[in-house]
């Protein structure tokens, strides 16, 4: 009883004021350990409403404060908080935004309406100034933004503006001339796809720091500006040239290069193919004179006593065969490389084509340039019509897969051969110039009757390649193509049917369009291929007989001499020209020059 009695609540009074002074017995930490509190007081008594006054000590009767004032000191009553704003109007507001106001903003009304519509008025009113009022409010206007934009426009919405050609054109940038091609400095200079479009002439600006040049001071004149005109390019439209590089363009007798030299070469008379041919071996000569490869080379018509060859470098020159051996004359026609060339009948004209687009009839005697031809497209081939009364007719395989037939006299297409898939490669008269074929990169082979733009024979298989190079056979019964798969395959020209026993192989010629050549006799069959070989076939029983190193680059073209019994023209893309010939007939050769 003394213990309980002992206890008293004075001292839970004394403990519970203790643990509220110190809960965590702070008081018994050392004071160099002890924890800096500068106030261990917590207040967490909560206000529900901020301080304000208990009366109105000023006696205001309404609300005024200043920008600045952030808390109200007084109690207003919600009588006085509703009350209509007093102070004097803006005297620049809008004095007709209130007559309907229904909101603390303005006029508020609630409207439905498709994205659409809302982007088609959105638009309208950025970029036409004016847009359709969606309030259903009588009073309201119609248009908004500008009543004469609107006006002038119809009150049509920006999708249904149409803007008439005319304004299009005017609003149309458009870009200064492109010059004169001729002219390089001065007025009309050729600028071509630079051209600067008008309107946009630089300003000039006058760094800040320099100051203008005084009144007083005159500039010096300028000096009148002097035009200058470029070169013509050699070979342009209208710019043809050809060079004659002999002493004389006629002998003692008034003859030109255009008469065969039949005391040099009195066996030019004879009968192509009369005499047995031989493979040759031993190159006796070479051209030179072109500066890059050569892409095609054509013996002149019957005699083939000169030489034409077209090249990459866009020249093509004449060359001398049984006399010389001399250049005769270089044509300069083609601003871009030479695709093919082919003399006329009597060989007195030639036609030639290239990669810039244009066909040119030239005199090869005088080296003029007669015609010009042009549709906008590559020609890949040209061929004279072989026929005496249809030599101012030639046909031209084209890139866009045509093959157009000129007129020379007119100077106008005649017909158009509409049928292949792809650019046209060869062109090949059979039948007694009845009939055509032509070959395409569309890997077909496509029989024409001539002047009748009607397929007769189309030959496609799933196995054929493209065949690039076509040459007739000397008894004009078979043409042979040369396959893109390294082989060359034969063809009957009455019903062009395919002699599966006549097939050749063995070179590497894929990616090129080497030409295949006959023997006169049509004995062998030739070609070149990628390596720089010629490779020469037994035509009967289709072996290879020989393979020549000729070239030290793909061998393009060749060509057998008509009336030699083993003389071969080789051309090739690393822009030489050589004569073969057979190891007896050298050795015949330089005994009759001894003696």
């Amino acid at each position: 009883m003394s213990l309980v009695q002992g206890y008293s609540s004075d001292e839970d009074d004394q403990f519970t004021t203790n643990l509220q002074q110190d809960a965590f017995n702070l008081a018994a930490v050392p004071l160099a350990k002890r924890l800096r509190v500068d106030n261990l007081s917590f207040n967490t008594n909560l206000q529900a409403a901020p301080h304000v006054l208990a009366e109105d000590p000023l006696n205001q009767t309404s609300l005024i404060t200043r920008p600045t004032d952030t808390q109200m000191n007084v109690n207003i009553p919600y009588s006085d908080m509703t009350l209509p704003v007093q102070g004097p109007e803006n005297p620049f507001g809008d004095r007709n935004r209130f007559l309907n106001q229904n909101a603390l903003a303005g006029h508020v009304e609630e409207q439905a309406m498709t994205e659409h519509a809302f982007r088609t008025q959105h638009l309208t009113h950025s970029i036409l100034g004016y847009s359709q009022n969606p309030s259903v409010d009588p009073l309201a206007p119609a248009i908004l933004g500008s009543l004469g934009a609107a006006e002038a426009n119809n009150y049509a919405t920006l999708d249904s503006v149409r803007i008439t050609h005319a304004k299009r054109k005017e609003l149309k940038r458009r870009r200064k001339s492109k010059g004169d091609l001729d002219i390089v400095d001065g007025d009309n200079a050729y600028v071509g796809p630079w051209a600067s479009w008008a309107g946009e002439e630089p300003v000039a600006v006058v760094p800040e720091g320099v100051e203008e040049a005084e009144d007083g001071e005159s500039e010096p004149e300028s000096e009148i500006a002097t035009v200058k005109k470029a070169k013509p390019k050699r070979g342009a439209p209208g710019q043809e040239t050809s060079v004659f590089h002999g002493k004389s363009m006629t002998d003692y007798q008034g003859r030109t290069y255009i008469s065969p030299p039949l005391g040099e070469a009195p066996h030019l008379q004879s009968e192509p193919g009369s005499q047995e041919s031989f493979i040759p071996k031993v190159c006796i000569h070479t051209w030179t004179g072109h500066t890059s490869g050569v892409s095609v080379i054509r013996l002149f018509p019957e005699t083939g006593h000169l030489l034409l060859s077209g090249s990459m470098d866009t020249k093509i020159k004449l060359w001398d065969v049984y006399t010389h051996g001399n250049c005769l004359r270089t044509f300069h026609g083609h601003g871009k490389a030479v695709k093919d060339v082919t003399f006329s009948n009597d060989g007195r004209r030639f036609l030639s084509c290239g990669y810039d687009r244009y066909m040119k009839l030239w005199d090869t005697e005088t080296g003029q340039c007669l015609q010009r031809f042009n549709n906008g497209k590559i020609p890949y081939v040209v061929r004279f019509h072989p026929d005496e009364d249809k030599q101012n007719i030639f046909l031209a395989g084209m890139s866009d897969k045509k093959i157009i037939q000129y007129d020379i006299n007119s100077g106008e297409i005649t017909q158009e051969y509409d049928q292949h898939l792809g650019p046209v490669n060869t062109i090949t008269f059979v039948d007694e110039n009845r009939r055509f074929v032509t070959t395409s990169d569309d890997k077909t082979i496509r029989a024409w009757d001539f002047d009748i733009p009607v397929v007769i024979k189309y030959i496609a298989e799933p196995h054929m390649h493209s065949m690039p190079a076509v040459t007739l056979h000397p008894s004009k019964k078979y043409f042979a193509a040369q396959s893109l798969d390294n082989q060359i395959l034969v063809y009957s020209t009455d019903n062009f049917r395919q002699n599966r026993k006549k097939r050749f192989a063995g070179h590497s010629v894929a990616g090129y369009a080497c030409q295949v050549g006959f023997s006169p006799d049509g004995k062998w069959i030739s070609s070149g291929d990628g390596e720089g070989n010629v490779v020469f076939w037994d035509w009967r029983t289709g072996r290879i007989k020989s393979r020549l190193r000729a070239h030290s680059k793909v061998v393009i073209a060749h060509e057998w001499l008509p009336h030699e019994t083993s003389k071969v023209v080789t051309a090739s893309w690393d822009g030489l020209i050589k004569l073969w010939v057979r190891l007896k007939s050298l050795l015949f050769l330089v005994i009759v020059w001894i003696n």
